[in-house]
This record gives C-alpha cells, sequence and structure tokens, in this order.
C-alpha cells in the first residue's frame, strides 16, 4: 500500500483477530537459474495478525534474498537527518488547509499535544508524515506492526536458520529512505496541501477504508484491491503517475534485470503496487515475462501427491 492521501490514513485503523485462514496473493517468474516471488503487503497490520501460509513460508525459506520497499534505519539521529531544518518563513499550517478542514487539524493536535508551531515551521508533506504516527499512536497501531517487520527477521543474518545455505541470506530494498521521502518532498506545494488536507479529512474513514483493503488483500482479491486504488479520489492524477506509475516503472526495469543474476528472490511491496493497470505485474507481462499465481489449492495438491497411499 502507498503512503499517501487516505492510503495513509487507512493505515491507522485498529483490528483485533485474524480470519480462520488468511490467503494474501502470491505469485512467482522466473528462468533456468532464477525464480523470483511477488507478494503484496500491507505495511501495518493488527497485533498477533496471522497471515503466512504454507505458500508464503516455503517461497520465503527457498529465497536467498528478500527484496523490500526501502530498508529504515533504526538510528534516530539518521532518520532524523533525513527532514529538513526548521523554516521559519512557511505560512502557519491552518492558511494552508481549506476552511472546512482547520477545525479538525486544530482538534486533533490538541488532543495528541502536539506543539502547533513547531509544525508551523515544516513542509506540508512533513506535517502528514508527522500526523500519521500521531494518529497511529492515537488508535493502537504500532510502526512495526506490517508484514515486512514480520519477515525481516528470518533474513538477517543473526536470525537465519538455513544451515544449507553457505552464507547468510541478504536483504536488498527497491529504494532509499531519502530517495523515497523525495517522492514526497518533491511534490508541488498544491500536491503536499492535497496530500494533507486529505489525511486530516480521512481520519473518520480510516477504518472503514482499512477494513476493505485488509478484507481483499486478506483474501487475494486483485480485483477488489485494484479497486479500492482507482476509486480513491485523494489520487490526484499527478499523484498517481508519480507514486505509481513512476515507480512501478522503476521496479519492473529492475526486476527484470534480477533475472540475470542466479538465485532465488521473495519481492515484498505494498499489495497496491501489485493490482491493476498500473501494476508491476501489468509491467512485467506486457514485456513477455509469464508470471504464475501460487494458490493454496497449489499446495494442498503437492502434499497430497508426497503423501503416502
Amino acid at each position: 500500500m502507498l503512503r499517501f492521501a487516505r492510503a495513509l490514513a487507512a493505515l491507522l485503523a485498529v483490528w483485533s483477530v485474524a480470519p480462520v485462514a488468511a490467503a494474501p496473493a502470491l505469485w512467482r517468474f522466473g528462468d533456468e537459474d532464477t525464480t523470483i516471488y511477488l507478494f503484496g503487503t500491507i505495511h501495518a497490520l493488527p497485533a498477533r495478525y496471522s497471515w503466512q501460509d504454507d505458500r508464503t513460508r516455503k517461497a520465503m525459506k527457498a529465497a536467498d534474498t528478500l527484496v523490500v520497499e526501502t530498508l529504515i534505519d533504526e538510528d534516530p539521529q539518521t532518520i532524523a537527518s533525513m527532514f529538513p531544518p526548521p523554516d521559519p518563513t512557511l505560512p502557519p499550517v491552518v492558511e494552508r488547509l481549506p476552511a472546512r478542514s482547520r477545525p479538525a487539524y486544530e482538534a486533533l493536535i490538541a488532543k495528541a499535544k502536539i506543539n502547533g508551531a513547531a509544525l508551523d515551521r515544516m513542509p506540508s508533506w512533513q506535517i502528514a508524515f508527522v500526523l500519521m504516527g500521531t494518529m497511529m499512536k492515537d488508535l493502537g497501531i504500532a510502526r512495526d506492526s506490517g508484514v515486512e517487520e514480520n519477515i525481516l527477521p528470518a533474513f538477517r543474518p543473526a536470525a537465519s536458520k538455513v544451515a544449507s545455505k553457505p552464507s547468510p541470506r541478504k536483504i536488498e530494498a527497491l529504494e532509499t529512505g531519502s530517495s523515497q521521502l523525495a517522492l514526497f518532498a518533491d511534490l508541488s506545494e498544491t500536491d503536499q496541501r492535497e496530500l494533507l488536507t486529505s489525511m486530516i479529512d480521512g481520519r473518520g474513514n480510516a477504518k472503514d477504508d482499512y477494513a476493505k483493503m485488509l478484507s481483499a488483500w486478506d483474501k487475494g482479491d486483485q480485483v477488489a484491491i485494484a479497486k479500492l486504488f482507482d476509486e480513491d479520489k485523494d489520487l490526484t492524477p499527478h499523484l498517481r503517475e508519480i507514486l505509481l506509475r513512476k515507480r512501478n516503472a522503476a521496479w519492473t526495469r529492475w526486476l527484470k534485470a534480477r533475472l540475470a543474476i542466479p538465485g532465488t528472490v521473495f519481492v515484498a511491496v505494498g499489495a497496491g503496487h501489485l493490482a491493476g493497470p498500473l501494476s508491476v505485474r501489468a509491467m512485467l507481462e506486457a514485456q513477455g515475462i509469464k508470471i504464475k499465481r501460487i494458490w493454496v489449492d497449489d499446495i494442498d495438491e503437492a502434499a497430497a501427491a508426497r503423501a503416502p497411499r
């Protein structure tokens, strides 16, 4: 899921239980000596949400490399250095918001006990990030509750239990933290204000939006996921071009080039990047690459074939 507009707000809702049997979509493509798995993720999940099954466990166990969207440095100073210094020449936040959104903004920072003067010195895109963190905390969602945070430990050297592999498994990223933030920092001021406003205005719909996305993801329903993104009115054509199509095109080039390197790769990126006509899958298939979806029944049938008769 992309980190913008209503999709950002959608990550904030709280859910406490997982369904009986989750089955998020998983695909595979490759050549004679390279296998690449594609797995769409949700960056924030409810606590104790069970989503792994035999398909994902088998694919992750086979992989020698994990690829995610970006790797976030855990050093607070490093993270802080990625954001711009305070700028006292910027207009107050309320002047950047339409009149209808100002009461909600004031209520939000008052409840969170945020210093509004400090926000006034931040660019609009950064304010959206700050408020996202505040809203997540308010609703009880931790930043480390997503799919990626569940996968990463298994690929880190200290946690690797794959004794048959000659060296620790690798972790790579399609983007750096700085380049991902630059996507927002380089937006026009109009786009940044739309991003900020949509987050504030969409707060009341966060739980419903997240419920729909989680349900579609959980079932592996790519049509529903694509429809949710297509119907997102907060995702303007310009934002869709910058934050979706261009990034997907860059990732498609990376994946196609990765076929030249032998091995097995597990690629975990936001589910929205793998659904719909602008998806990475669609772009790969347009270039003649055949992608096979791995269904739960595929694993069940393989297990049945191996069982003693």
